[in-house]
C-alpha cells in the first residue's frame, strides 16, 4: 500500500486558490492571485527541490493539470520541473478526452474506487499538488496519508479552501515543521483516525477550566445557549 499526500500552499484562514499568478486561477471572481511570490525564501526553494527529486507519481484535477501541462514541460535544467515532467501523472476529468504532457492517463469511472486501486498497486508515493475539488472527494473518502501544508501569513477572506464545511473530522499527528525566514510554516501532518471528545473536566491538564459540578451560572448559561436564536448577543 503506498501513501497519498497531500502538498498545498495556504494561507492563515485556508484558502488555496491561485498562490501562483493573478491568471492562475480567477474563478468565483477571486482577485488575490499570486499571493504566496513575496514569501518564498532559499529554504523554500531548497526544501521543496528535495522532495521533487524523489521518486512519486502525481494525482491532479483537470484545472491544476491544465496549469500545470502549459507550464512545467516547457521548462528545463530544473528541479521542480524534472520531477513533475518525469512523474506518472494520473488525472481525474470528465471534460478532457486526451492528455498531451508526458506520461498522463486519464482516470476513468469512479474517482474513489480508482484512487484506492491506485493506493494498493506498487510504486511510489502518490501526490496531489493544487487540485482544491479533487482534495474534497478524496477528503470524503478518507484517502489522504499526509499532509504537507506550508501555512502563509496573510488572511483573504474569500477563495478556494483546504477544507471545506462538511469535511469528516479526523485527527492529525505533526511530523515535523519548518519556518522559512519570511514566516511560512512548512508542516507535515499525518493521519491519525478518530478524534477522541473529552469534555474540559475529563482532561488533566484542563480540569483546572472546568468544574466537575458545574456552578448555578454555567448552568444557566448552558440553557440560555441553547434556547437563543443563531447569532443572538
Amino acid at each position: 500500500m503506498r501513501k497519498l499526500l497531500i502538498n498545498t500552499f495556504i494561507t492563515l484562514d485556508g484558502v488555496m486558490q491561485a498562490p501562483g499568478g493573478p491568471e492562475e486561477d480567477p474563478t468565483g471572481g477571486f482577485a488575490h492571485g499570486g499571493w504566496s511570490v513575496k514569501y518564498w525564501d532559499e529554504t523554500m526553494v531548497q526544501r521543496i527541490g528535495e522532495f521533487m527529486r524523489q521518486p512519486f507519481d502525481l494525482l491532479l484535477g483537470r484545472k491544476t493539470y491544465e496549469i500545470f501541462a502549459a507550464h512545467w514541460p516547457h521548462i528545463s535544467n530544473d528541479p521542480i520541473a524534472d520531477g513533475l515532467n518525469r512523474a506518472r501523472k494520473y488525472v481525474a476529468t470528465r471534460s478532457l478526452a486526451s492528455l498531451n504532457w508526458k506520461n498522463s492517463t486519464l482516470i476513468r469511472g469512479d474517482l474513489a474506487e480508482a484512487v484506492a486501486r491506485l493506493k494498493r498497486e506498487d510504486g511510489p508515493e502518490i501526490q496531489v499538488h493544487g487540485s482544491s475539488d479533487l482534495i474534497q472527494t478524496l477528503l470524503a473518502h478518507d484517502l489522504i496519508d499526509e499532509f504537507r501544508l506550508w501555512t502563509f501569513p496573510l488572511v483573504l477572506g474569500t477563495g478556494k479552501r483546504l477544507f471545506h464545511d462538511g469535511v469528516v473530522p479526523a485527527g492529525l499527528t505533526l511530523l515535523d515543521c519548518t519556518t522559512s525566514s519570511t514566516g511560512v510554516i512548512m508542516s507535515r501532518f499525518e493521519h491519525a483516525g478518530a478524534i477522541g471528545y473529552e469534555t474540559l473536566a475529563d482532561s488533566e491538564v484542563m480540569s483546572r477550566f472546568a468544574l466537575e459540578q458545574p456552578t448555578d451560572a454555567e448552568l444557566a448559561r448552558r440553557h440560555r445557549l441553547a434556547h437563543e436564536p443563531s447569532g443572538g448577543r
